[in-house]
């Protein structure tokens, strides 16, 4: 994909740098990019398209957490360009979804720019991602994605056991959660991750492409867990399928993945790694 292109109304006037690049490859599609990171993509023709891959194994995850076309109530923390929210919108109308982000900048570009329907039945506003959650009422959320990143990282009191309590909290009975997590060379922090997961929410799985599973280059893995099984052998299916061919671990795998990596606690939370230069270029 192409994203040179004149940046439409890039705020330059403080940090963060934000901008949206169109998409030279897809008429009505946009980029949205934050300090030179690519955040978000966004087809405003097709809302069912996913260009981002960690994005299209965000979009499995909805389409499996419920029966096809069923409305659910699905919890954003990481709003961006609200990609998977107009996905789950398109897919499956009359869903109520909740989004929040930690920049009114961005919101208020995404909202000038890359308008939503007023019947989507979204909702976006700025807050701290946790501190939001925790507000949430009890047995809420069918889907609750965290996608989080202040620049390249996840902040750390958003990858603890408390956090992830927070979300087992919320979620009815047989949601599910699911996290982007960007890690490279050791996986420390995923296996971490994994760990903090599963001590909350009895099936855990991970969505990665092998190169990144083996640790050799830094990029994105989608972390999926809920208090029901979970429908591996499904995602397993539609990960090998994608253009940018990815694994499923889960069962006696991720715990051989995991490797008694300690979970994370609020006590000793750290930030996720900060990715090498042009880890992230498009």
């Amino acid at each position: 994909m192409d994203t040179r292109g004149a940046p439409v109304a890039p705020e330059q006037d403080e940090e963060p740098r934000i901008e949206l690049l169109r998409d030279a490859d897809r008429d009505g599609a946009w980029i949205l990019v934050v300090n030179g990171t690519p955040q978000s993509h966004v087809d405003l023709a097709d809302p069912t398209y996913l260009d981002f891959e960690y994005v299209r194994r965000l979009g499995h995850v909805a389409d499996l957490c419920a029966p096809a076309g069923r409305a659910i109530e699905a919890l954003h923390l990481g709003a961006g360009a609200l990609t998977l929210a107009r996905y789950i919108a398109a897919t499956r109308p009359g869903s109520r979804q909740r989004a929040v982000d930690n920049d009114q900048r961005v919101l208020d570009l995404v909202r000038r720019d890359l308008p939503l329907n007023r019947r989507s039945g979204v909702r976006a506003g700025v807050d701290d991602g946790r501190a939001w959650l925790e507000r949430r009422h009890d047995g809420s959320a069918d889907l609750v994605v965290r996608d989080v990143f202040a620049g390249a990282r996840t902040p750390g009191h958003l990858t603890t056991a408390e956090f992830h309590a927070e979300c087992a909290r919320v979620l009815r009975p047989g949601g599910v959660y699911a996290a982007n997590i960007g890690d490279g060379k050791g996986l420390a922090h995923t296996r971490a991750q994994v760990a903090t997961a599963a001590e909350v929410l009895a099936d855990v799985a991970l969505i990665a492409e092998p190169s990144v599973l083996r640790g050799r280059r830094f990029g994105n893995l989608v972390l999926v867990a809920s208090d029901r099984a979970l429908p591996v052998d499904t995602l397993a299916h539609r990960a090998h399928r994608d253009p940018d061919m990815a694994r499923v671990l889960a069962g006696p795998e991720l715990r051989n993945f995991v490797a008694g990596a300690p979970p994370v606690h609020d006590a000793t939370a750290e930030d996720s790694p900060e990715p090498p230069e042009g880890a992230f270029a498009r």
